[in-house]
């Protein structure tokens, strides 16, 4: 199925309820008192959809909207600082002009023009950078449209259209991740294309992962010395990775840096599935499990944040626990462009797109929160 998307109405977007997880703890063969962060976002979805792409009531229905997992939007969501914004939720501090540069710009001359940013210490700071595709991607909001930005964001110039990463493409270095600010979709492209830039600074180390790029490549894909070049593996930008990123349980793999629990097995039905197939499958997977985890279709950021940007085919992390490794999986979370569809992870090249609910196109991943231990304090 192609990542791309259609226009349709949008649904206003309000402020989540759901709250911030702490760690939480694993029961089995890891240390029972150990505890894990939570690193990911809440995709600011707070309505559900049917098939044909009607709304309906979110509750049971085991859609984004009725769980909202992930770290809730703080508000006021944005704090205007005169020439930049501070994202509240982030802390990132991102130019309040969106369209900074005025044209798109091959993906070196945007690395270039943050550069010259800083020498000339544009808006009192030295030290700009093109975020990386995580840090860009934590501005999309998968509830609005045109742009898919968090409703009432105090920015300007902003263009529904594709704007550079930092983050060069695993799959081929001649490649850089881009985001559609649209509708939010998230795929690379050509370095020597021309898209729009714009600028982030502060570290965003207390929620967003890294992304695990470490290497940088000019625009024709040879390695070259990250020192100085602006690109996502000179700054690392995020949390850490924990070592070891993963622990295996029986059959679940607690990844450590979200505090999300997976399936050892990817492939929970055993073929492509339809969008209603696989929220049925998770639900089906509690009934068959007497309700011991409250397994659910994970949301399109908890399956992002599997994602390890050094890699493909699949994109996951070096020496991952995982069977039965797909291309694709659905998401809970619906496309706001045309709600009959709903998002979903490319995994072996790492992309960010959609496919219509009532086609068999992806496979079913099931994620559940890490239950408490008794007398555990958190």
């Amino acid at each position: 199925m192609k990542d791309r998307m259609r226009p349709s109405p949008a649904s206003p977007e309000k402020e989540g309820t759901a709250k911030e997880r702490p760690g939480k703890t694993m029961p089995g063969k890891s240390d029972p008192h150990k505890h894990y962060m939570s690193a990911y976002l809440q995709t600011g979805q707070i309505t559900c959809h049917d098939v044909r792409g009607g709304m309906i009531d979110c509750t049971g229905s085991g859609q984004d909207g009725d769980f909202r997992s992930g770290v809730s939007w703080p508000a006021p969501r944005f704090e205007v600082l005169d020439d930049a914004v501070l994202d509240r939720l982030t802390r990132l501090v991102w130019t309040r002009n969106a369209n900074i540069a005025e044209f798109p710009l091959a993906w070196q001359e945007a690395l270039d023009y943050i550069a010259t940013m800083n020498r000339d210490n544009v808006f009192g700071s030295p030290d700009w950078r093109l975020p990386n595709r995580r840090e860009l991607r934590s501005l999309m909001s998968h509830q609005t449209r045109k742009p898919a930005l968090p409703e009432g964001h105090p920015f300007v110039n902003v263009f529904s259209g594709w704007y550079w990463t930092s983050t060069t493409a695993a799959i081929n270095t001649a490649y850089a991740w881009y985001i559609h600010v649209e509708g939010a979709r998230m795929f690379y492209g050509q370095k020597e294309q021309f898209f729009l830039l714009w600028p982030v600074r502060g570290k965003g180390d207390t929620i967003l992962p890294a992304t695990g790029q470490t290497r940088c490549y000019d625009a024709k894909g040879q390695l070259i010395s990250c020192a100085g070049s602006g690109q996502d593996g000179e700054f690392r930008s995020g949390v850490r990775w924990p070592e070891p990123r993963f622990e295996e349980a029986e059959s679940m793999v607690v990844d450590r840096l979200t505090s999300l629990c997976w399936r050892s097995s990817a492939d929970l039905t055993g073929r492509p599935s339809t969008w209603e197939e696989a929220l049925k499958a998770a639900t089906d997977l509690n009934q068959q499990q007497g309700g011991t985890y409250s397994w659910r279709l994970p949301n399109i950021n908890e399956l992002e944040s599997l994602v390890d940007c050094s890699a493909h085919s699949p994109a996951l992390p070096h020496g991952h626990p995982f069977r039965d490794v797909r291309e694709g999986y659905w998401s809970s979370t619906t496309s706001m462009f045309e709600p009959d569809w709903a998002w979903a992870l490319y995994l072996t090249k790492g992309a960010v797109g959609v496919g219509q609910k009532r086609g068999a196109h992806f496979s079913v991943w099931a994620v559940c929160d890490l239950p408490s231990q008794a007398g555990d304090s958190e």
